[in-house]
């Protein structure tokens, strides 16, 4: 985590170009632990007295999920939100009611556990799979499924905006100091979120229903390749659904044809300076999480997309 940036003082901490310091190392900020769902399960029927069977584990997403069976014979899918998350499970409870009103494929959720420290989520088993490969349908599908959410919470006032964290770490997410250990990229990459974040507001204007995580991984498709469902809805708020074209935009994986598919949606859909914000969100989310969870090389990557749009 050295670089020609750092300069080294007997007897003070590290700092940066500009005077930051720089820590030695960024544990405090460990990867998000993915589910283990038989702790998890036994814990339900412990503190719970729910009884849940566990099928199988999904190894889709950063967190997983796992196929649970009831006892009276229905499956379900089990997940879990880390620390005190139950006001953000319960409202987002209540967005998938306005998701689903709109025509968008998503599940209800069938139990939310506070457990303390973590937050159970057992919800609805939409019917389909993960899509084997990301081509421009799917892209098209996507993108005309993020417009039902258009203008779905006018004349709803108790939903909360989405933040875009640009002036200051997220819970867990969208942190700012992993950028400023990493490298000289991350860094002048940090110093443009900042630039752009001191300009706007902190959270998201607008009346529609956002997805926060839109990428292809969160959609489910049927035999004939058609979206039967879109989940991983946790931290859905109300704002602008044209930030979820950037989201899909850095989803990882993408062919040239889809990715240049969502650039002209892109193009078509925001200005230059609307993109702007949701442009340094995504860069942030995305090169803190590779920075915590995947290969320098991964995060160099991550780099080079970010950049691609920086002014």
């Amino acid at each position: 985590m050295t670089s020609d940036w750092f300069a080294n003082r007997s007897n003070s901490p590290k700092v940066d170009c500009y005077g930051r310091a720089v820590a030695d190392d960024i544990s405090e900020f460990a990867p998000v632990t993915r589910l283990d769902p038989v702790r998890l399960t036994d814990r339900l029927a412990a503190e719970a007295g729910v009884r849940l069977e566990v099928e199988g584990y999904s190894s889709a997403g950063q967190v997983g999920a796992a196929y649970v069976r009831w006892p009276d014979g229905h499956r379900s899918v089990l997940t879990y939100a880390p620390g005190p998350a139950l006001e953000l499970c319960q409202a987002t409870a209540r967005n998938l009611e306005f998701a689903r009103g709109a025509g968008v494929p998503a599940p209800k959720y069938e139990l939310v556990v506070d457990l303390g420290d973590e937050v159970a989520l057992v919800q609805e088993l939409l019917p389909g799979g993960p899509p084997e490969r990301i081509d421009v349908g799917l892209v098209e599908q996507m993108l005309a499924i993020n417009q039902r959410m258009y203008g779905v919470l006018a004349g709803v006032c108790d939903v909360a905006a989405v933040p875009l964290y640009l002036t200051e770490s997220g819970p867990g997410f969208c942190i700012h100091e992993t950028l400023l250990a990493h490298n000289a990229r991350s860094r002048r990459l940090l110093d443009w979120v900042h630039e752009v974040g001191t300009s706007v507001p902190s959270t998201m204007a607008g009346t529609d229903l956002v997805h926060v995580d839109y990428h292809p991984g969160n959609v489910l498709v049927d035999d004939d390749g058609v979206i039967s469902g879109v989940v991983d809805w946790v931290g859905a708020a109300r704002g602008d659904a044209r930030f979820s074209i950037v989201v899909m935009r850095f989803a990882g994986g993408l062919p040239d044809d889809a990715a240049n598919r969502i650039d002209r949606a892109l193009d078509q859909e925001l200005t230059t300076e609307e993109l702007r914000p949701y442009w340094a969100a995504l860069s942030l989310r995305l090169v803190d999480w590779s920075i915590r969870h995947f290969t320098d090389a991964a995060t160099e990557r991550w780099l080079d997309l970010a950049e691609s749009r920086v002014d």
